[in-house]
């Protein structure tokens, strides 16, 4: 299952991701979305865990879990949508 994670600060790296969500089972992926120019950290992030049960446990559990001065907001991954143009 894919997990989106918004407002991560600018200095966390994907091994941190991965600490905090290793207590909750196995972790298939962790990419933080950076700017394609500036290689900075947009504030959102994605993980993949294979295991549906322990993905939710890790949503619930994390979901508006403060880091440093932020709250998480941790939820399941919207499907992305591809548009043609006529």
């Amino acid at each position: 299952m894919d997990i989106h994670i918004d407002n991560i600060s600018g200095s966390m790296l994907e091994s941190d991701l991965k600490e905090l969500f290793a207590g909750f089972g196995e972790i298939s992926s962790v990419k933080i979305i950076k700017d394609h120019y500036t290689n900075t950290s947009k504030g959102f992030a994605f993980i993949t865990m294979p295991n549906e049960n322990e993905a939710l446990e890790a949503i619930s559990k994390l979901n508006n879990y403060k880091v440093g001065h932020r709250v998480l907001s941790v939820s399941r991954a919207k499907a992305r949508t591809t548009y043609r143009l006529i």
